[in-house]
């Protein structure tokens, strides 16, 4: 490294980060990138694209990992533990304020309007992400099998969704091994890229460039990569074994914790991935909430900074909320909201720590980039099962022959067209879409 970049200045990026990161999944790395490529110079262009590329591989929230890379790229493991916990915590307090308000005074007319009009935007953003993360994803004809293959498994045939998952890695690998050309140059800078935005005879080279031999810490070894996994499983198992001990191996919150341990390990593809897979499982096969509150959780998620994912905290704590312990319904939720948030961002940082050094040695791998691409065409079929489940619930909402609602569905194709079309920020259109709401419960 040319110059090193403090931690001290490090740590007020990635608190910053945590309060400015709206957007969503692709909003976030847009920060990120305009931050810490452009204009701090702290990481080239295609190192961030490999770290980005990893990340993407990885289940869990991509934005957050990336920056939990990048933070461990630059001041080892607690550099990486700061910015992946930093990036979330202020998220962590805002949406559990706003999930007990919703629970608490959700049936009064005022929150019924804003959320009338918030869900009706929530699909338009859910689709916008079907066509924008499609455009990328869907390279040709047997990324489009794959998309709608994944739509078909998992909305008509159930098929879970990480039988989905393998199914689609497997048929990319092959893919990239049979057709290299179409299958694995995804997401990667072309050969010789020296850094892109790095070069230029007065640009200031960035703190992490292409060319400088990869730091002590960013070697692989065994012995670091056990202390890693070993620390990762003794921070699960220790609150595991206490919920458990007082609560019974059956209670809700220990069943919580098997849950959503098993959905960050399986559910690639960001928010609307994670989303789609959680409301298969907590509304049909657990009925630990329902498709409404599911689709209005999503539409709290997206008001605050933070990842989209975030959205299962909310699920978590409306599960404790709506099915109380013996500990009272304030206290069994908000134990749901920390179970569901410690075990969906505890496994993203240990997977970033524990295998960024080997992706390190790695880069340019176009058969790992196969396989990527045949979990991200199928991705965008699960997504558009989620636009379908959630379209239906909005602007369907007594069934197929109960009629449409047309102020939902007006609302929805505004704001659709308004991302599409003018470009404006999700989170401005969601709390115009709430005004819209709240002004038609006014005069309905």
């Amino acid at each position: 490294m040319s110059r090193e970049v403090r931690f001290g200045e490090a740590l007020g990026f990635w608190l910053k980060l945590g309060f400015i990161s709206f957007g969503g999944p692709a909003g976030q790395i847009a920060i990120l990138h305009r931050e810490l490529v452009e204009r701090r110079r702290w990481i080239s262009e295609s190192r961030f694209l490999h770290a980005l590329n990893y990340c993407m591989l990885l289940p869990g929230p991509e934005a957050q990992q990336l920056a939990t890379y990048i933070g461990w790229l630059l001041h080892r493991t607690w550099g990486g533990l700061a910015a992946g916990v930093l990036f979330v915590l202020p998220s962590v307090f805002i949406l559990l304020a706003l999930s007990y308000a919703y629970a608490a005074y959700g049936r009064l007319p005022v929150v019924v309007g804003l959320l009338v009009g918030c869900k009706a935007v929530v699909v338009a953003i859910v689709a916008d992400a079907v066509v924008r993360l499609g455009r990328r994803a869907i390279r040709g004809r047997l990324h489009l099998l794959l998309a709608g293959g994944a739509f078909v498994g998992i909305y008509v045939l159930a098929v879970p969704f990480p039988v989905i998952v393998l199914a689609a890695a497997l048929i990319g690998l092959a893919g990239a091994r049979i057709r290299p050309g179409t299958w694995s140059t995804q997401g990667i800078p072309p050969e010789g890229d020296g850094g892109g935005s790095d070069s230029g005879p007065n640009a200031v080279p960035p703190v992490i460039r292409d060319d400088v031999p990869a730091p002590d810490h960013a070697r692989p070894s065994y012995a670091r990569l056990g202390r890693t996994l070993g620390a990762g499983l003794l921070l699960w198992l220790l609150p595991y074994v206490l919920l458990a001990s007082r609560l019974g191996s059956g209670s809700l919150p220990v069943r919580q914790y098997r849950f959503f341990t098993g959905a960050a390990l399986v559910t690639f593809g960001g928010a609307y991935a994670v989303l789609a897979y959680v409301t298969q499982a907590a509304v049909h096969v657990f009925g630990w909430i329902t498709p409404a509150q599911a689709l209005d959780g999503l539409a709290l998620a997206e008001t605050t900074p933070g990842p989209l994912i975030m959205v299962l905290q909310f699920v978590g704590f409306m599960t404790g909320w709506n099915a109380p312990g013996p500990q009272g319904q304030l206290a069994s939720a908000a134990l749901g909201a920390f179970v569901t948030t410690w075990t969906t961002f505890l496994p993203s940082i240990v997977l970033v720590l524990a295998g960024a050094p080997y992706m390190e040695i790695l880069r340019g791998s176009r058969v790992l980039h196969g396989a990527l691409s045949g979990v991200t065409a199928a991705v965008i079929g699960v997504i558009l099962n989620l636009a379908v489940v959630f379209g239906t619930a909005v602007i369907l909402p007594g069934g197929i022959g109960g009629g449409i609602s047309w102020f939902s569905a007006c609302v929805a194709c505004a704001a659709f067209l308004a991302m599409r079309r003018f470009r404006i920020d999700a989170l401005w259109v969601v709390l115009a879409g709430g005004l819209a709401g709240l002004a038609f419960r006014a005069i309905s």
